[in-house]
């Protein structure tokens, strides 16, 4: 666990150890604000929403579950986990593909690491840096071959349209 490494029997056990803490209500997942209005905008434009995560689907489950915006659970319409698959081999990404039925250059992978990125790119599938407060610094380099919004909102119908992004 020092290591940081993000193992599926590893993830497992941290989503047990964090059920009892969620459903006391001493832990509550933490959402920024711009994710629930722009997750209902693309629900009722018809698009389904995923969770891809490093994280257990259980520690998934009980993070929107047991959030700071109430259970969020309804908006999704599934959760992956590393049992698919690392989220740094390409074919994870095609294998999500597969199991919800929808073609590669369809699907639009949001994330905050360009490890992550760059192999969801390599599969086919649109991707999107999230770049929040805290999260490590881009380079240069990775700056320029990645899509960045810093707000949900940036993917928006209308401010996409403005902005014309390409993710």
């Amino acid at each position: 666990m020092d290591a940081d490494r993000k193992t599926t029997g590893l993830k497992q056990l941290q989503g047990h150890m964090w059920r009892a803490a969620y459903k006391s209500g001493q832990v509550k997942g933490e959402v920024y604000n711009d994710v629930v209005p722009a997750i209902k905008q693309w629900i009722a434009e018809d698009r389904k929403i995923y969770i891809y995560s490093s994280g257990s689907v259980e520690a998934q489950k009980l993070l929107f579950g047991y959030s700071d915006k109430g259970d969020l659970l309804e908006l999704f319409s599934g959760h992956f986990d590393t049992t698919i698959g690392a989220k740094v081999e390409k074919e994870s990404y095609q294998n999500i593909s597969k199991e919800i039925g929808i073609k590669e250059e369809n699907l639009l992978f949001l994330t905050d690491v360009t490890r992550e990125a760059k192999p969801a790119t390599q599969a086919g599938l649109k991707t999107c840096i999230v770049v929040r407060p805290g999260n490590t610094e881009l380079t240069e380099e990775e700056k320029k071959d990645f899509n960045i919004i810093h707000s949900f909102s940036e993917l928006l119908s209308e401010r996409r349209e403005q902005k014309k992004k390409k993710c």
